[in-house]
């Protein structure tokens, strides 16, 4: 099965921060396309087997469903419905940060 993949509105600014954060703060333009490029690459490639990644251990989000991808020094949380075949892409950011919390605080502000 072929997944249809969606990114959410967080996710795209977590993304665009990290380029943002390389290119401006770090004033690594390269860096930051390269950056990028390998996350869009390890997110697109989520269209198949999504399930080849393990689950986020810690719940709620275990319970949740949310599986972890490593990319370089980031993650990519994610979910995926088997059933309509869709993989939602609910967060990215940098693999040294308290994931937990990052979850938490995204769900505080809802």
């Amino acid at each position: 099965m072929i997944y249809k993949i969606d990114i959410t509105m967080q996710a795209k600014n977590d993304l665009r921060g990290i380029y943002e954060y390389i290119a401006f703060t770090l004033l690594a333009p390269e860096n930051a396309t390269g950056q990028l490029g390998r996350l869009e690459e390890g997110i697109m490639s989520l269209n198949r087997m999504p399930m080849r990644f393990r689950v986020y251990e810690i719940e709620p989000w275990k319970s949740r469903g949310i599986h972890i991808m490593p990319v370089d020094n980031f993650v990519v949380l994610y979910t995926f419905d088997e059933e309509i075949g869709i993989v939602t892409i609910n967060r990215v950011m940098y693999g040294g940060r308290n994931i937990d919390e990052q979850l938490n605080m995204n769900t505080d502000s809802r």
